[in-house]
């Protein structure tokens, strides 16, 4: 009976899915972002930001919500209860987020100091008053290929988003920069620029795969923290990719998204693209890549 009725809520819960409308985009200069999110962009860019105030940012699908949680659990000295009391979108608000009556900005601006701030803006878009306040900001990159991938699934299983089409269609959207929150390369080169002249740790998601415990000692360091050896371990072992996959907390199953499409914490790994590319579209993607890369000493590692 359990399990019939069981059931019976998650093909309700499927046909609710089914039936939502997806999210549509349009753009500010130049920058395609989710459409409830222009329709609000001057309280965005006039959200004022406190000097206390630190910002996650990058690139959609880079890995955003491991650096959220690993520095919720930094900042809580490694207290993993402390960080399972709600949701990561309610301790961090997502900046320029608005679904239905939900506005990320309203979020910010009804929270305490210190607060921590999830965005996915360009750099060109993040509000002014971050650079006027000289906030801390940490920015994590993903290489271009396994981001287009995981972008394309998230897509798919994500209806504020639009419809991302056939494999092959995103492909193209994606190279093209026409998909939201802008193109992947002027987004990380144009964050990798402003490190130079802000308070700016870079962090790679790559690096962080390869040798968690030493970019979670690079954000403990750029928060001003010093934690036990202990401490880090911890941290290093309630931020690997199968614990917070299980963890409701960061999971985002408790999230209006269809996670039997695909879920939220899908694969985790470098190099999945090989399972998505074709050997045309790998070709092609190359040459794009050299061609829009050729102006930065930024350099991704594409696989192990």
């Amino acid at each position: 009976m359990e399990r019939m009725a069981k059931d019976k809520v998650e093909e309700t819960g499927e046909l609710e899915w089914a039936l939502l409308p997806r999210g549509e985009i349009s753009q500010v200069e130049g920058i395609f972002l989710e459409k409830n999110t222009c329709n609000i962009w001057d309280k965005i860019w006039n959200f004022q930001a406190k000097p206390d105030d630190l910002v996650i940012a990058s690139y959609p699908k880079a890995g955003t919500t491991w650096t959220q949680e690993i520095v919720d659990l930094i900042q809580n000295n490694g207290d993993i209860e402390k960080s399972r009391q709600a949701p990561i979108p309610l301790r961090q608000p997502f900046l320029e987020l608005v679904i239905t009556t939900y506005s990320g900005i309203n979020q910010a601006n009804a929270m305490p100091s210190p607060r921590t701030l999830k965005t996915h803006l360009p750099v060109q878009l993040l509000p002014p008053s971050f650079w006027e306040k000289n906030c801390k900001i940490i920015y994590v990159a993903r290489n271009a290929k396994d981001t287009m991938v995981s972008y394309y699934h998230f897509q798919r299983m994500n209806k504020t988003l639009p419809d991302p089409g056939s494999w092959d269609e995103y492909f193209e959207t994606f190279l093209a920069g026409k998909v939201a929150w802008g193109s992947w390369y002027d987004h990380v080169k144009g964050w990798w620029r402003k490190k130079d002249s802000h308070p700016i740790l870079y962090l790679f998601y790559e690096e962080m795969i390869t040798d968690p415990k030493r970019e979670i000692r690079k954000v403990m360091e750029f928060l001003g923290k010093d934690l036990t050896e202990e401490v880090l371990d911890k941290i290093v072992y309630n931020t690997s990719f199968d614990v917070m996959k299980n963890n409701p907390m960061t999971n985002y199953t408790n999230v209006r998204m269809n996670h039997n499409i695909s879920p939220f914490m899908r694969k985790g790994v470098i190099g999945d693209w090989k399972n998505q590319f074709s050997e045309t579209q790998n070709k092609q993607f190359n040459e794009d890549y050299e061609k829009n890369m050729a102006d930065t000493s930024l350099l991704f590692r594409m696989e192990l």
